[in-house]
């Protein structure tokens, strides 16, 4: 027998809603086999069976919002199948309706007692059903509420039709950010408008695009969870960690004259486009080798090294917030294996289809910024790393470059910036300076045609 729990999902995640079971109780359940579906602010998951067997209970409903570690079921041997008995136990509960028989629920006390029983589940219902009832789950429930939507106006694509969290934000995206807060005052003008329901709607989506205050000068947006967590990491590691910033430029002509002889073989023969982030990925990882202190985690008054890459790469999720996939092993991955993974990392990280051993343990973090135009960024650690760069803007410009006469001449080449955030407790300013200049060194000479 064993005790299904809810696993970790994630550094920051601390509850899960349980948003569906694959089995119900007296199921056979595979080891490995999927056992229910669980959604955070940061992913949704299916959840595998720890164990082969029956399930022989469940004690976290489908929309219940558990702690991690939480004991949500237990499955128990192939041999208990008939724990389905448990199962059986409603019957004696029914016994006990003829126990009190009539002749108690004639007494005057006994009857209002079962009325007040009844009056509860009422008060607990109204929660639910101003979202769409039983088909709304906690964490679907405090988008709608967090951002003053109607539950009614959202269609749902889930299961039963069950407003998922996508369908919320959806909405909110096609509101052009958190904007319906003053949906919720515009609603309240319909009513008065009598009986011209339709024309209540459009001041509501003028409003929308405006203000919450009255004046229409100012809207406030309340803080979701992932933005929360996200500053509350940030404020921990800019308190943890002495911050310090170095910065190399790089030529990116020789990366240029590799990349651009198979970019277009490569985006038909993988499905997607050849960047410059798996050519950085797979200099860090390089450079690591000589310079491994990089790769390394501050515990207590100890320098943790690891002797193997596991590479995070921070994706954005439209605006809303951070995620950090992570490639493992990627000291064993070449660059044409690195840019797959990287892709379908990125893919899934923005489609909330990450699984919670996906964006968690990395041991160095690369940020992403250059393709939205930065050119110089300091990103914050990655707790418990010690380094972190960003991957900034390439641009064309004029450099000097060596002639084969053994002169010089200005050349318009790609060129951008790999800037690094480091822990000054794990290594000192020469260290990290020598450790940007071998990432140079590998992108700016390596012969990348012939790997790939």
């Amino acid at each position: 027998m064993a005790n299904v729990t809810l696993p970790q999902l994630g550094e920051t995640v601390t509850e899960g809603t349980i948003t569906k079971w694959f089995k119900k109780v007296g199921d056979t359940v595979a080891a490995d086999e999927p056992l229910f579906e669980v959604s955070t602010d940061k992913v949704d998951t299916e959840v595998p069976s720890p164990v082969a067997g029956v399930l022989t209970e469940i004690r976290a409903n489908e929309g219940d919002t558990v702690p991690v570690g939480a004991v949500i079921g237990v499955v128990g041997d192939a041999g208990a199948a008939p724990a389905p008995a448990p199962a059986a136990a409603p019957a004696p509960a029914a016994a006990p309706a003829p126990a009190p028989a009539p002749e108690k629920a004639a007494e005057p006390a006994p009857a209002p007692a079962p009325a007040p029983v009844a009056e509860k589940v009422v008060k607990a219902a109204p929660a639910p059903s101003v979202g769409g009832a039983p088909l709304l789950s906690p964490v679907v429930r405090r988008l709608i509420a967090e951002n003053n939507l109607d539950a009614a106006s959202i269609k749902g694509t889930g299961p039963g039709g069950r407003i998922t969290r996508e369908d919320v934000l959806a909405v909110i995206d096609a509101q052009g950010g958190k904007a319906a807060p003053a949906a919720a005052p515009a609603a309240a003008p319909a009513p008065a408008a009598a009986s011209a329901p339709a024309p209540a709607a459009k001041p509501a989506a003028k409003k929308e695009v405006g203000a919450v205050s009255e004046d229409g000068r100012e809207k406030r947006i309340k803080l979701s969870k992932i933005r929360k967590l996200t500053g509350e990491h940030m404020v921990m590691s800019k308190s943890v960690s002495p911050h310090t910033f170095s910065v190399v430029e790089v030529d990116y002509a020789n990366v240029d004259r590799a990349r651009n002889k198979v970019k277009d073989e490569f985006k038909k023969a993988e499905g997607f486009s050849l960047t410059y982030l798996p050519f950085i990925s797979r200099a860090v990882v390089d450079a690591i080798v000589e310079f491994p202190h990089m790769n390394a985690s501050v515990d207590g008054n100890e320098l943790v090294v690891h002797n193997y890459v596991d590479l995070g790469i921070a994706v954005d999720l439209d605006y809303q917030g951070l995620l950090v996939p992570v490639v493992r092993d990627a000291e064993t991955k070449r660059l044409r294996a690195l840019a797959r993974e990287i892709s379908d990392l990125g893919t899934r990280a923005k489609n909330r289809k990450l699984t919670p051993d996906e964006i968690q343990g990395g041991t160095f973090t690369l940020s992403n910024n250059g393709s939205a135009g930065s050119v110089l960024t300091m990103a914050v650690i990655n707790q418990p790393q010690v380094a972190i760069i960003s991957t900034d803007a390439i641009v064309r410009k004029p450099v000097v470059v060596n002639t084969p006469d053994g002169g010089e001449s200005i050349a318009i080449h790609p060129v951008g910036n790999l800037a690094m955030s480091w822990d000054h407790r794990a290594f000192d300013g020469a260290y990290a300076a020598n450790f940007l200049s071998k990432i140079k060194s590998i992108l700016e000479t390596r012969d990348w045609t012939a790997e790939l």
